[in-house]
């Protein structure tokens, strides 16, 4: 991302038991069926059935579903159907389901992660609400390039984390269409990435969704979105399909968003199998304003530094999905998909370009001195007026074809007299990334507007190279993995496995040959875990797993410190990396409890992650704006998680409490942009510093109340700590501040068919930022403020300020 920021670097037959709904309770629908109460909540749900009993076919599925019982089970691999009993878990569960989606008002399935899991906060490094960072317990699933990528996203079943740099385009997930969310920890069945744990998305079909529902919004900067969802089930037959559509205007200059997206399904299921076509596409605009200086933003909080930086998202993806139960305790689960992923970003920046010191009629680059040069390999004739400022518009394209089988068995056979459930399963994908970028000289207007000349760049500067790059890059993904719990009492429950992952990437230079190479990464990464169901209502865990996150083809495209680039843009060297490996401990306890006001959920738990041979994006000492990707030794994340609830049938409520406690671990000196650096550019990491851009503390708060059975209000509040600034890995600079934000709404049913609603974001007005880093004060001159040179190297994501939005829903 060319921001201020990114060129300073961004860097069988399932067991089942019934159990207390607790936290999972459900809540009121109107005509539009998604599910029975207590269906829609978890993940998975499965028709009461006994182990080795199949089910009858219903004819009517509403109608059955509200007579017979349902029984709640969690995933324990990206396919559905290994789920289990909640109770038999030995990790931390956080589930979102598709009521609490719909009730942030928001088609960013980042806001509602934020609002109800305790270890997620959401940070804008690249300036737009709906390309966010999600951050849970330190690990970050983001769509900006050159982000280290450390949570595994699966969108039903199929991993979404993209080919080229593992990026997470949170924009083309539907979120109207989502049935629910849960945040997996402690498990490396669900793969590459899963350093932090993993966020599984399910789909709605026409099985579990009933009627058909219109949301229409509208509010503050010129926010206008739409959604219209609708599913129907003709015996063993069912279909579902959802629009989305929105466009904002965004309260920064150059900020506006365009959001289309469409999902469907079709399934057919019978006594003994089930099968669903799903597909879905997306077509999404933004303007990326990113992070801007804090002496712009204290004028006016819209501000912007160099643009334009636009970003276009496109997809489209089918996946076929099976379930047979092959006997009575062994069912077999299979999917294949097809997905096409497209982006253009155009990035206004600075640039390294300037008239050379001798000749001014000549251009250099990085110094006085260094020849510019063109597409050609020849110096640059100097074009420009005598005064101008000089930037660039860096653009780049990528295409990902990514196609991926996937293959699973569950059996529920008793084991030595004792329920068991055993799971074993096999993954692969393969992608091919076509990837090429390209530098235009220009020159930056009194508005920061970076206007473009004809003039390319071609391969510049020793060491520094910033040529185009015409890439091939291709990723293979190969995992096999097993799971067993094995219930030792009725209370006792323990559970031990683990996953072998093989990672081939191939890069090939289109252009010549530095950027050719070959890299293999392979390990067995262990789970082992135990559970205790103390009391009916009180269970206690403990688990032991690792996880490994092989380097991407951006990061292994820009890893040699002597040839920096600009990162997600200009590769150039092919350097080896190591994989980062993740060892993860965490214990805690969970329990629910029925009391005369309402049911009472709540969960407390511990949890450290070591990682070994972390990479991180450094910034080059020798060019501001360049930089490459390095392993820098040990890190660690550790903190606590607790959350209570209380839900009734017209109060409900629930709080929060996450601390995370991210630091190095060995000592290391960086390059940084940090006006603490030395004079080489350097900072010195010690053991026990903080790692920047990650909050300790965050605590969450809301509420909703039935005033009458037609009217509801409600509101929520979110704390978030200080953090350092990204370049401040030594720790020496002022924090970015910390931040609380208040929201309210309230909607009323006029009756069964319509409802009106509300929503206040930001109600006190409170300015805050939820990212900072550093940028290079000398690059540009400050516009704003006649020319003179900026003072302040701090840039930071200023958040949206307050903002109404009003809506009415139709309901059939």
């Amino acid at each position: 991302m060319g921001q201020v920021g990114a060129r300073s670097l961004l860097i069988a037959t399932i067991s089942i038991v019934p159990i207390s709904l607790g936290m999972f309770s459900g809540r009121d629908f109107a005509h539009a069926q998604e599910e029975p109460e207590a269906q829609k909540l978890p993940p998975i749900v499965v028709t009461g059935t006994k182990p080795g009993v199949k089910r009858g076919r219903t004819d009517n599925a509403t109608r059955t579903a509200r007579t017979i019982p349902r029984l709640v089970v969690y995933p324990t691999t990206p396919i559905s159907g290994a789920g289990i009993n909640p109770d038999k878990i030995p990790a931390s569960l956080n589930l979102v389901d598709a009521s609490q989606i719909k009730d942030t008002g928001s088609l960013n399935i980042g806001d509602a992660l934020q609002k109800y899991v305790p270890g997620i906060v959401v940070n804008e490094v690249a300036g737009n609400p709906f390309q966010p960072n999600v951050q849970f317990r330190g690990f970050v699933a983001s769509p900006v390039a050159g982000t280290p990528q450390g949570l595994a996203v699966y969108q039903n079943g199929v991993r979404v984390n993209e080919a080229f740099g593992d990026t997470v385009n949170w924009d083309l997930i539907p979120t109207a269409a989502i049935r629910s969310v849960t945040v997996v920890t402690n498990n490396p069945a669900f793969g590459l990435n899963a350093l932090g744990g993993a966020v599984n998305v399910q789909m709605k079909d026409g099985f579990n969704y009933h009627g058909a529902e219109i949301d229409t919004m509208g509010g503050s900067f010129g926010r206008i979105q739409s959604s219209a969802q609708w599913g129907k089930q003709v015996d063993n037959f069912a279909v579902y399909g959802a629009l989305e559509g929105l466009h904002d205007d965004g309260f920064r200059n150059f900020s506006a968003s365009d959001v289309r997206r469409f999902y469907g399904d079709v399934g057919y299921k019978n006594d003994s199998s089930e099968f669903h076509l799903n597909m879905g596409a997306a077509d999404n605009h933004f303007g990326a304003t990113a992070t801007a200086p804090v002496e712009l933003l204290q004028p006016y909080w819209g501000a912007s530094y160099t643009s334009p930086q636009i970003t276009e998202n496109r997809v489209g993806y089918v996946n076929l999905t099976g379930k047979v139960e092959a006997t009575p305790t062994w069912t077999i689960d299979g999917s294949a998909h097809v997905r096409v992923f497209d982006q253009k970003m155009l990035d206004a920046n600075p640039t390294g370009t300037q008239p050379c010191a001798a000749d001014s009629t000549l251009l250099c680059f990085g110094d006085g001195s260094t020849p510019a040069n063109g597409l050609n390999g020849a110096q640059l004739a100097n074009p420009f007026n005598p005064g101008a400022v000089l930037g660039e518009s860096d653009r780049t394209t990528t295409h990902s074809t990514t196609t991926g089988l996937s293959l699973q068995a569950t059996n529920t056979d008793q084991l030595f007299g004792h329920d068991n459930h055993f799971v074993v399963g096999t993954s692969f994908d393969s992608s091919v990334t076509r990837f090429t970028a390209s530098a235009e000289l220009g020159t930056i207007g009194p508005n920061f507007v970076v206007s473009g000349s004809g003039i390319f760049l071609g391969q510049s500067g020793d060491p520094v190279s910033i040529g185009p790059v015409a890439l091939r890059a291709t990723s293979q993904y190969t995992g096999l993995y097993a799971l067993d719990t094995f219930d030792v009492t009725n209370a006792f429950s323990i559970t031990a496995g683990g996953r072998f992952n093989v990672a081939n990437i191939r890069l090939e230079d289109q252009i010549g040959s530095a950027l050719n190479g070959q890299d293999t990464y392979t390990r067995f990464n262990p789970i082992v875990g135990a559970t205790y169901k103390i009391t009916s209502g009180l269970t206690a865990y403990a688990g032991y797993s690792e996880a490994n996150r092989a380097p991407t083809p951006l990061e292994l495209g820009c890893a040699d410190p002597a040839h920096p680039c600009i990162i997600a843009a200009f590769l150039v060297s092919d350097p080896p990396l190591k994989q980062v490996v993740s060892r993860t401990v965490e214990a805690g306890l969970r329990g629910t409890r029925d009391l005369n006001i309402g049911t009472l959920g709540w969960k407390l738990g511990a949890f450290s992650a070591t990682n070994t041979d972390d990479i991180l994006a450094i910034p080059s000492p020798v060019l501001q704006g360049f930089g490459y990707f390095q392993n820098v030794g040990s890190t660690r994340r550790q903190g606590i998680e607790a959350e209570v609830s209380l839900k009734s049938s017209t109060l409900q409520l629930y709080a929060s409490y996450a601390l995370v406690d991210a630091r190095f671990l060995d000592s290391l000196q960086v390059g940084s942009n940090s006006p603490f650096a030395d004079v080489n550019g350097n900072v010195q990491i010690l053991p026990g510093n903080r790692i920047p851009a990650i909050p300790r503390n965050r605590i969450k708060a809301g509420f909703d109340y039935s005033v009458t059975d037609a009217f509801k209000i409600g509101g929520d509040a979110l704390f978030v700590d200080s953090q350092y600034f990204v370049g401040d890995e030594s720790n020496q600079a002022q924090r970015l501040s910390s931040y609380a934000v208040f929201n309210l709404h309230a909607s009323y049913q006029i009756d069964k068919t319509f409802q009106i609603y509300a929503r206040a974001d930001n109600i006190f007005d409170n300015r805050y930022a939820t990212y900072g880093t550093f940028f290079d004060t000398g690059a540009v001159p400050n516009f704003a403020n006649g020319g003179a040179p900026f003072t302040d190297p701090r840039s930071i994501s200023p958040a949206r300020p307050r903002a109404f939005y009003a809506g009415v829903k139709a309901t059939f």
